[in-house]
C-alpha cells in the first residue's frame, strides 16, 4: 500500500517568530502651530492711551444704561406686582362667589375678608331694624345669607324660623359666637363654650344666683344702687337715661361680682377700661393699632389684671383667716370656694358675667325708660303696682 506523499511546510524548530519585514518610515520634522491665526495687529499688543481710555468710557455707559434699564424695569414690577396680586385675588374671590350654592339662601358675600361687616355696624335707631337689614330683606327676603365679622353667616328674620332654632337649641342648633368675638372674651368664657364645659360654668352661676341669695342679698343691693344713683341727679339738670342706666348696671354687676364699690376710682377705671372692651366686642375684627378691636385687646388685658390681682388678694387672705371667716360674698369667693376651676377658667367666666349681665339689663331698662316715656298708661298702672305693694307691706308692719 503506497502512502501519499504530501508537501508540509518546513518547520521552525528554533521558537524564533517570523515578521515579515518592513521598511522603516521617515517622518519629516516640522514646528506645526496649534492655533493657525494671524498674529494680533501691533496696535492691541500697544495700545494708544487715548484709543483705549475712550473704549473704556463706552463700555461703562453702556453698563450704566443697561443697569438703569433693569432698575427701571424691576421698578415697575414691583409697583405692579401688588395691583397684579390684588386683582387676581379679587378675580379668583368673585369667581368663588358666583358658583351656584343649590342649599343657601340668596345673598351677598361683601368685600374680601371683612364681607359686609361695616354696614351691618353702620348705628341706627335702636326701634328700628336698621338700613342693613331694610335693604337686604327687600332685595333677597327675611333669611338671606352675608359676611359678617369674618365669617360665612346666615341672617334670619322670620319669626318662624327664629322659634324653631331657639326651641331646638342645644339638639340641631349650637349656639356660638364670631371668632373675632371670642378672641376678645376668652377661650373658657360661658357665652363661647359649648357641651359639658358650658354647663358646668352654667351650673357655678345658677347655684351663686339661688332663689334664698337673690332674696336676701341681690335685692337689697338692687335697691341700695338703685337710690345711689337717683341721689346723684340734680334738679333741674338733663342727664343721659342711657348713660346712667349703664353706669347703675355696672356697679351692681361689680359689687356682685367683686365686691367693688361704686365710685370707688379703682372701680370707675375699671368701668372706662370696660366701655372700651364693649367697642371693640361689636367691631370689624382688625388687630391693627389703633382700630376698636385692637384697643379691646387692651382693655381685656387690663379688666383681667384687675381681676388676677383681686383673685390673689382673696385667695391670700382666705388662707390667714380661713375661708368660713370671710366676709366677701360675691361670684369670685364662690368660685374659688365651691369649684375646681383653674385661674384662668374664673377669669374668663367672671369676665363674660360682667359682660353678659351688663349688656342685657342696660339694654332692657334702656328701652323700658324709652317706651314708659310713651305710653301714659303704662306709667299709670306701674304706679298703681307699687302703691299696691307699699300699702301691702305697711299693712304686714303694722299687724306684727
Amino acid at each position: 500500500m503506497q502512502k501519499k506523499k504530501t508537501n508540509i511546510p518546513p518547520q521552525n524548530f528554533n521558537n524564533k517568530k517570523t515578521t515579515p519585514s518592513l521598511k522603516p518610515l521617515k517622518i519629516k520634522e516640522r514646528s506645526i502651530s496649534p492655533f493657525q491665526y494671524p498674529p494680533p495687529p501691533e496696535n492691541l499688543l500697544k495700545p494708544n492711551s487715548n484709543t483705549f481710555l475712550h473704549g473704556f468710557i463706552s463700555l461703562t455707559k453702556k453698563v450704566s444704561t443697561l443697569c438703569s434699564a433693569s432698575m427701571s424695569i424691576l421698578k415697575e414690577l414691583l409697583l405692579l406686582s401688588p395691583s397684579a396680586l390684588l386683582a387676581l385675588f379679587i378675580f379668583f374671590y368673585l369667581a368663588r362667589c358666583k358658583r351656584k350654592h343649590p342649599n343657601l339662601p340668596p345673598g351677598s358675600r361683601g368685600f374680601p375678608l371683612l364681607g359686609e361687616t361695616f354696614a351691618y355696624l353702620k348705628p341706627h335707631s335702636a326701634t328700628t331694624i336698621g338700613q342693613f337689614m331694610e335693604l337686604h330683606i327687600n332685595r333677597y327676603g327675611k333669611i338671606y345669607r352675608s359676611n359678617l365679622f369674618g365669617e360665612p353667616t346666615i341672617v334670619s328674620a322670620d319669626a318662624g324660623l327664629n322659634r324653631f332654632i331657639l326651641l331646638n337649641e342645644g339638639r340641631l342648633f349650637e349656639c356660638s359666637y364670631p371668632k373675632s368675638i371670642g378672641g376678645i372674651l376668652g377661650k373658657w368664657s360661658m357665652l363661647v363654650l359649648v357641651g359639658e364645659m358650658h354647663q358646668s360654668m352654667r351650673m357655678i352661676s345658677l347655684n351663686f344666683l339661688s332663689s334664698a341669695r337673690l332674696r336676701a342679698v341681690l335685692l337689697p343691693e338692687v335697691e341700695r344702687q338703685t337710690l345711689m344713683v337717683m341721689a346723684s341727679w340734680k334738679e333741674g339738670v338733663a342727664f343721659s337715661a342711657q348713660e346712667e342706666v349703664k353706669k347703675f348696671t355696672f356697679n351692681l354687676m361689680a359689687k356682685n361680682i367683686m365686691s367693688l364699690e361704686p365710685g370707688e376710682p379703682e372701680t370707675e377705671k375699671l368701668r372706662r377700661e370696660y366701655i372700651t372692651f364693649m367697642k371693640g366686642v361689636v367691631s370689624a375684627p382688625l388687630n391693627l393699632p389703633g382700630t376698636s378691636y385692637w384697643k379691646a385687646l387692651k382693655s381685656r388685658s387690663s379688666i383681667l389684671g384687675v381681676i388676677e390681682r383681686k383673685m390673689e388678694e382673696r385667695s391670700q387672705r382666705m388662707i390667714e383667716i380661713g375661708e368660713e371667716r370671710e366676709r366677701e360674698d360675691d361670684l369670685m369667693g364662690w368660685a374659688l370656694k365651691q369649684s375646681a376651676l383653674s385661674k384662668e377658667q374664673i377669669m374668663d367666666l367672671l369676665l363674660s358675667l360682667l359682660f353678659a349681665g351688663h349688656e342685657t339689663s342696660s339694654m332692657a331698662l334702656a328701652l323700658t325708660i324709652f317706651f314708659l316715656e310713651s305710653c301714659p298708661k303704662a306709667v299709670q298702672e306701674l304706679q298703681e303696682e307699687h302703691h299696691n305693694i307699699l300699702r301691702k307691706m305697711r299693712e304686714r308692719g303694722s299687724m306684727g
